[in-house]
Formats: C-alpha cells, sequence, structure tokens
C-alpha cells in the first residue's frame, strides 16, 4: 500500500499476527508468522514499464494512468531480464539532481548572459558612433 492509501496491483494479503516482512529484490514478500521457524511467501510485487512512457498521462502525487500513446504495460519480475530494475526494502529513492551543483550552473549561466549583454551593448554604441561619424 503506498502512502497515500493506494494498494497495489494484485493486492498481497499479510496476516496481522505477521511478526516480519521482508521484501526480496526480486520481489518476493515473505512474512514471518508466529512459532514458525521458516518465513513464508505470501505474493510478489511486479514492475511495469510502458513502450512509451511519455505517453503516460499524469493525474498528480507521482501518479499515472495508461492511455493509448502510452501502449500497454509491459509487466514483469524485478531483476529479470526484462530491464524493469529491482526493489530494495528499506529505501529512500532521493533525487538525481544535486542542488548545490544546479545553483552554482545557474550562477554561471546568468553570469555568461550578463557577459554576453554587455558585449551586444557594446556593439550597438560602436554602430552607433560609426553611424553618426559617416553622416557628418
Amino acid at each position: 500500500m503506498t502512502s497515500d492509501g493506494y494498494q497495489l496491483q494484485p493486492a498481497i494479503t499479510i496476516h496481522p499476527s505477521a511478526t516480519n516482512v521482508t521484501i526480496g529484490t526480486d520481489g518476493t514478500v515473505s512474512v514471518q508468522l508466529p512459532g514458525q521457524q521458516q518465513a513464508q511467501q505470501v505474493g510478489t510485487i511486479q514492475l511495469a514499464t510502458f513502450a512509451n512512457p511519455g505517453g503516460l498521462s499524469s493525474v498528480g502525487q507521482n501518479l499515472f494512468l495508461e492511455t493509448t500513446a502510452s501502449g500497454n504495460p509491459i509487466v514483469g519480475t524485478p531483476g529479470g531480464s526484462e530491464g524493469l530494475g529491482t526493489i530494495l526494502q528499506g529505501s529512500l529513492e532521493n533525487s538525481n539532481v544535486d542542488i548545490v551543483t544546479e545553483f552554482v550552473n545557474m550562477i554561471l549561466a546568468q553570469r555568461s548572459y550578463e557577459a554576453n549583454s554587455r558585449v551586444v551593448q557594446a556593439a550597438n554604441e560602436m554602430f552607433q558612433t560609426i553611424n553618426s561619424l559617416t553622416t557628418t
């Protein structure tokens, strides 16, 4: 279930008395029940991709709907040959953007723009001077 309460499709039912839930990199969901030595597999989380991910319809909160432009979902097992990636339990995905680097790049771009603007302004003033010399 997501933090917003949306259930996985298909849903995986975990018994309320389970003492430990483990999700493997291949998507297998196992639970430890009281009085049992071995963990019991209760389901598998599958991942999906699309032939044209840009064709998905965004509905907000990082949720997307399938459209005719996106094509049908390609569903597979995490870590498999489909190239869908893996699942890592207990991890939080970080942004792939380094904010400090991006701020530095923005400042550099702004300074470059200002320098180029001054060059254009100086060239414009030189042309005005040349035009005034040739007309007299």
